[in-house]
């Protein structure tokens, strides 16, 4: 008999549990046509927020980095009791040395380029400039609304519903817990930082191990369809989109599969953030269905929501985690790697070991292509740009915009998130993890483009 007809559940709870996911459900995840593009309602949220403070956006941005390096500066020295005695306020400014370095240079950066004032290899138009105006005025506007909205997908029972009916899809298939399976869609369908925060605020209150955060965020962390369709717009090949994107969806779900069982992600620990227990145990008791025990553990967690005013608190604090954590690291590291990609020639030689592999698999203009390889590592649109300049074959076009998206790892932005995050990757760990996506994912790209040129 089915336990579920004897629990003792309200129509409010489950009201409770079902209009709040499905809100989050319809703005996290289900992609909308809108002005001729698909995007997805936070997506557009943000865009019209960035519209509404047009001309102020990276003076506040700026000004927000500067407060974050101010009061990383104070706690460092001073180190305040009203700081250091409030858990949340000792999480955002007592940081280790590193991210307090980046902070005070992410400050530097961002005062620079809203000026217009110092060296050029730091304001240029596709350095600290670029990052600035065109990255965090993205990031700042998709983070007031996903930190906002994110409870309506994590406070209501939906990842406990989703946890115990796709258990046994995950796990033996991603090695992960099946409650990540609405984490995977949301970074795949809506936006790679959206999946990110949401990843790193499940490894901070236990549910996911150091082990299962690291390969959530490296393997389905992809760009928007949105930002897709920009790659492969600027190699001329928009006419494709959909085999495009068919390509990049079959080439990431196989490196999903493999990446989690080599080094370095399966040498991660199965672990929690600071020595948590595990909170979600995914076995389903005797009498239960996946389906009847999802339901029972969604409709617990939405009895236990606190309200509307902890929903507000939890929001504001998911905002300010970002704004005053992530993004100083972001435009320290992306002004970083942006100097190295334009100025140095860095990228070109590390992609010289490609020219051998591209040759094997046939791919025309190995050499031009190498160098559009490891460039992504940098800013996932840089390969694309390179490809249009450079390369005349259609087909290795198609091959370097399917590859630079399939890479998913970069510095302009995920790979600059992701070390801004609690979670545990580090850049050497990023670094091999982005060359495995490559030599992964290429093969499969090729093999469907030689099917369809």
């Amino acid at each position: 008999m089915n336990k579920l007809t004897n629990d003792k559940f309200s129509l409010k709870s489950s009201l409770t549990f079902i209009i709040p996911s499905l809100v989050g459900i319809l703005l996290f995840i289900v992609p909308i046509k809108f002005n001729g593009e698909i995007t997805i309602p936070v997506a557009l949220m943000s865009k019209f927020l960035a519209t509404m403070l047009d001309g102020y956006l990276t003076t506040i941005i700026t000004l927000i980095i500067c407060i974050s390096a101010i009061c990383s500066i104070i706690t460092k020295i001073l180190k305040p009791d009203l700081i250091l005695e409030n858990e949340f306020l000792n999480t955002l400014f007592n940081v280790s040395t590193i991210w307090f370095i980046a902070r005070i240079l992410g400050a530097v950066f961002c005062i620079l380029s809203l000026f217009n004032f110092g060296p050029d290899i730091i304001i240029n138009s596709a350095t600290g400039s670029f990052v600035l105006n065109d990255l965090l005025t993205i990031l700042f506007t998709i983070f007031f609304f996903a930190g906002l909205l994110l409870p309506l997908l994590l406070n209501f029972g939906l990842l406990e519903f989703f946890g115990a009916v796709l258990a046994k899809v995950m796990r033996p298939v991603f090695t992960l817990p099946g409650r990540s399976s609405i984490d995977c869609i949301t970074s795949w369908l809506g936006d790679g930082t959206l999946g990110i925060i949401l990843t790193n605020k499940q490894y901070e209150e236990g549910f996911y191990s150091k082990r299962e955060a690291a390969v959530i965020s490296t393997t389905f962390s992809a760009v928007s369809i949105t930002f897709s369709l920009i790659v492969i717009d600027t190699v001329g090949l928009s006419h494709l989109f959909i085999p495009f994107y068919l390509t990049v969806t079959v080439s990431g779900i196989i490196a999903a599969i493999i990446l989690p069982r080599i080094y370095p992600l399966r040498s991660i620990p199965n672990t929690y953030y600071n020595n948590k227990e595990k909170r979600d145990d995914e076995t389903i008791p005797e009498g239960y269905n996946s389906f009847s025990w999802g339901y029972k553990k969604a409709l617990e967690k939405a009895e236990q929501n606190p309200g509307i005013k902890d929903f507000v608190i939890d929001g504001f604090k998911n905002v300010l985690d970002m704004w005053l954590g992530v993004l100083p690291v972001v435009m320290a590291l992306a002004t970083i790697a942006l100097i190295i990609a334009e100025y140095t020639s860095v990228f070109q030689v590390l992609g010289l070991p490609f020219i051998p592999y591209l040759n094997l698999l046939q791919v025309p203009e190995a050499v031009a292509a190498s160098q559009t390889l490891v460039v992504g590592f940098a800013d996932m649109l840089l390969p694309s740009v390179l490809a249009a300049n450079s390369i005349t074959s259609d087909m290795t076009k198609f091959i370097v915009a399917c590859t630079s998206v399939s890479q998913l790892i970069y510095m302009s932005e995920v790979g600059g998130v992701l070390l801004g995050s609690k979670i545990p990757v580090s850049l050497k760990q990023l670094l091999i993890i982005f060359i495995e996506r490559t030599i992964i994912t290429l093969p499969v790209i090729v093999l469907i483009a030689n099917f369809i040129f």
